[in-house]
């Protein structure tokens, strides 16, 4: 898996595509910083999307039930590779981390 660092040009239409191709992943996002220290916001719950707002700088991670926004991230990195992408790490301007893990769900044998 090759970690890549995201040109801020390159975010709208990233994250616009990933949203469209993504198909059904559970999404943990923990949220780190010296004034927060570690804190796990979302515990593995469906993602629904993801998206880059240039106007107002906000990158939006969509969860089932939650809207966790990211205000203006200066760095974005993300693990992937030719079978999909596992995670996604924002840094914002704060210096909080942002730290998407992506798994797909548990699938269950068929009866």
């Amino acid at each position: 898996m090759a970690l890549t660092q995201l040109a801020k040009s390159e975010w709208q239409d990233y994250f616009d595509d990933v949203s469209k191709v993504l198909g059904a992943k559970l999404v943990e996002i923990e949220v780190t910083g010296l004034e927060l220290g570690d804190q796990v916001e979302v515990d593995w719950l469906p993602l629904i999307g993801l998206s880059y707002d240039p106007k107002g700088d906000v990158l939006a991670v969509i969860v089932e039930g939650i809207e966790h926004n990211i205000r203006h991230p200066k760095q974005i990195y993300v693990e992937q590779d030719v079978e999909g992408l596992y995670s996604i790490e924002v840094v914002d301007t704060a210096e909080e981390h942002h730290i998407l893990l992506l798994k797909d769900p548990l699938k269950l044998p068929t009866a």
